[in-house]
């Protein structure tokens, strides 16, 4: 579901033979995509600088002069991961005007989505200050960050309604447990079943 895409800006000479097969991406698209993956999926601490480079197919020398240590590569990690959530929430939740019905339902499928996807691994922020908050603290604060961004997003989504900061910070912190809840349990239904609960008391009392 949140992958690094590529946007491919080559330029071919014109006297060259047509070929399908797509130029690599730069340097430091590849460490960032493999790095983005290999530590969702797997987990920062599992992998290592070495599996980095194996998979990105670059050397030692490329990865540091992009990024100088491996913090440096997990806090581009984050950031990134940020930018492209709260990029794909705006999308699915602020565009057009929303009724507490509508909100409902445009959260428990945007999160059924992501929950059923095969590479769901739970929430990145929540696992990596678990991982590494003791000996990166920028994690948490990068992660703080991001949660408050989400909060900020959904309160807009309420389009200034009653009580909207109180029942903002309602929303996000029962899709942080359906988020944890669906990781733990492996399937969503039981986790999105309660959030739709907690949404429509929220929302449409």
């Amino acid at each position: 579901m949140f992958t690094l895409a590529y946007v491919d800006n080559s330029v071919y000479n014109t006297f060259m033979p047509t070929s399908n097969a797509k130029p690599k991406p730069p340097a430091r698209q590849r460490i960032l995509s493999t790095a983005h993956d290999l530590f969702y999926r797997d987990g920062i601490r599992a992998t290592g600088i070495d599996r980095i480079i194996a998979e990105s197919g670059v050397t030692k020398v490329t990865l540091y002069r992009h990024f100088p240590s491996k913090n440096a590569l997990i806090k581009t990690y984050l950031e990134y991961r940020h930018e492209t959530l709260i990029a794909h929430l705006s999308a699915k939740l602020l565009p057009p005007k929303k009724t507490g019905r509508s909100l409902r339902k445009k959260i428990i499928s945007t999160l059924k989505e992501w929950f059923d996807s095969e590479e769901y691994r739970g929430c990145a922020f929540i696992n990596s200050v678990v991982e590494m908050q003791g000996v990166l603290p920028e994690v948490a604060d990068i992660s703080k960050r991001h949660k408050n961004e989400v909060l900020k997003l959904i309160t807009t989504a309420l389009q200034e309604s009653k009580n909207s900061d109180k029942i903002a910070l309602a929303i996000s912190v029962a899709m942080d447990g359906a988020i944890l809840r669906s990781q733990m349990e492996k399937t969503s239904a039981p986790a999105l079943d309660a959030l739709e609960t907690i949404l429509v008391a929220l929302l449409e009392k």
